[in-house]
Order: C-alpha cells, then sequence, then structure tokens
C-alpha cells in the first residue's frame, strides 16, 4: 500500500515556501504521493469565505520542486475548464515531473464556487460524462473530432504527444459516476466522510465499485483502490474544511503504534493508496507521521 500526503488547503492560509517545504519534506521522510484540492472558493455562514491556491499552478510547481513521489489532483473538477485544455494541462504537468501525474477527476460539488467563477451548476454528471470522453480520449490517442450537448472540441490535438499511459483516478461512489468511469479507470478514490472515516465502512463502497465493474465487464481486480483518510497529530485541534455543512467524522489519532495499526487496517481492507489528510498541516506534522510510517509492518508498504 502506498501512502501520500494531501498538502493544505484552506486550514490556515499558507504561501509558496511554506507550501514547497511541507512537499519536499513529504518526499524526505519516505512517502510515495502528494495530493492538492481542486477548488476556487468555499462559502458558509460560520467559518466565512476561504479561498486556496489554484490547483494546476501548483501542481506544476510541485513537479519541478519535487524528484520521486507521484503527483495529482484530490480531485480535478472537470467543470473549471475545457475537457481539452484540462487534458492539456495534465500532460504538461506530467512532462514537468517526468511522468509521475495520477489525474483524479470528479464532477464537482461546491456550488458556491461555480456561482463566485460563472461556471454552471446544472446536470454535472452529464456535463463530466462527455468531459472525461474527451480528456481520456485525448491523453490516450492524442486526438478528438468531438461535438456533445455540453462540449464541443473540432480536430484537436495534444501536442507535444504525452505518454498514453498517464493513471486516470475518479474520485465519486454515484453508481452513475461509477457506471460512466470504470470501463476506462485506472485508480478509483473514496473520500474519508464517505466511509466514515474507518477501514470497515469501505466494504459497502468497494462493492459498489465492483457491481458497476460487472455491470460493464471490467475485472475489478484491474483497479486501484484508493481512500482519503483524516489522521489527527499531537498538536490537532480540529481540521478546518472548505465547508463546515459537510458531515463530521472522528479522526484517526493516538500515539504512532496505534496509528499505525489504523492505517494497517486499510491495507487489510484492500486499499491500495491512502492519501494522509492531516490535522495540523506542516512540515513537523509531516515528519511525526514519519514515526507512522517506520512502524507499518513490510507487508503493508511492500
Amino acid at each position: 500500500m502506498k501512502i501520500g500526503i494531501q498538502l493544505p488547503e484552506v486550514e490556515r492560509e499558507y504561501r509558496w515556501p511554506e507550501i514547497r517545504e511541507i512537499a519536499l519534506t513529504v518526499e524526505a521522510v519516505g512517502f510515495d504521493s502528494i495530493w492538492v484540492g481542486d477548488h476556487l472558493l468555499f462559502k458558509d455562514e460560520i467559518t466565512g469565505t476561504k479561498g486556496p491556491w489554484e490547483a494546476w499552478s501548483m501542481l506544476a510547481a510541485l513537479a519541478e520542486a519535487t524528484e520521486r513521489v507521484e503527483l495529482g489532483p484530490l480531485v480535478a473538477a472537470t467543470s473549471f475548464h475545457s475537457p481539452a485544455m484540462l487534458a492539456k494541462k495534465a500532460a504538461t504537468v506530467d512532462e514537468i515531473s517526468g511522468g509521475r501525474l495520477i489525474l483524479g477527476l470528479g464532477a464537482g460539488w461546491n456550488q458556491p464556487e461555480y456561482d463566485a467563477f460563472g461556471f454552471p451548476y446544472d446536470n454535472r454528471v452529464s456535463r463530466f460524462e462527455e468531459a472525461f470522453t474527451v480528456i481520456r480520449t485525448l491523453l490516450r490517442e492524442g486526438s478528438i473530432d468531438f461535438e456533445g450537448a455540453y462540449y464541443t472540441h473540432r480536430e484537436t490535438e495534444i501536442l507535444p504527444r504525452p505518454r498514453s499511459d498517464i493513471p486516470l483516478m475518479v474520485g465519486s461512489n454515484g453508481p452513475r459516476m461509477l457506471r460512466i468511469t470504470a470501463p476506462h479507470i485506472d485508480m478509483w478514490n473514496s473520500w474519508f466522510v464517505w466511509f466514515n472515516n474507518m477501514a470497515d465502512g469501505l466494504a459497502p463502497l468497494v462493492a459498489e465499485l465492483e457491481a458497476a465493474c460487472v455491470d460493464t465487464g471490467r475485472d475489478p481486480a484491474t483497479i486501484q483502490k484508493t481512500a482519503a483518510v483524516y489522521v489527527q497529530l499531537s498538536r490537532g485541534g480540529g481540521r478546518i474544511a472548505g465547508s463546515e455543512t459537510r458531515p463530521k467524522v472522528e479522526p484517526i489519532a493516538g500515539d504512532a503504534p496505534a496509528m499505525a495499526e489504523a492505517l494497517a487496517g486499510f491495507a487489510s481492507a484492500g486499499i491500495d493508496h491512502l492519501q494522509l489528510v492531516v490535522d495540523p498541516i506542516d512540515a513537523a506534522a509531516v515528519e511525526e507521521l514519519g514515526e507512522v510510517l517506520a512502524l507499518l509492518p513490510s507487508d503493508v508498504r511492500n
């Protein structure tokens, strides 16, 4: 099982030098991947208005700053760019990183940022279905001529040609989204609130993925399963999330042995890759998590 770290989003205001320091610490400590959220603006009546840095610009900078770890959006909202432009961004970041991009994709959910930036919020799954067709075709085949209800791309090509095997990951548990993506994805992701942040809560969601695979003729064993897990360290005081209206779950906490045991449980549940959402998130926290990483059994990490 690989283990990565999600970088800060809106927990507080972060500047690039600190984000870079956290990323380099993630790599130095021995984690496998770095992830960034793809959001533009959060608004709610409890915590007010907050915004992170733009995800693709950040991924390009991280691709240059790091050398080994995999990188990806967790996950990219297809609504925020034309599909061809998103494919172009992915190809470029993958090139800068030397082939380390994992392209996580989703339909988006946070309506205030759609309204603020002028993106349509209706028919998000139908829009995603068309965007997903364009993105994967451009990345896999290099060109497309497409006319749909929402997007039109005439004789579009990605040049220079990207590698054709950039991993595609979907972040969704929706039955329709799973049927759309199951024939084509390399990886699937579930966010911690969807399974109550517990390894044994994943079984029903994995069953839904496997059912979609059966319905679409895909072998479920050929899709890697990933999960974002919320962990709280000794200095944690409760994670400030983008929206306080989303469900609350208890973080995985405790000393290093207890946390290592909890994370190992996700490997036992069939998870191939974890993305840790950390409270607090800074370089010192990543170093503290390195103690947990060192305690994981070799059969979990290798």
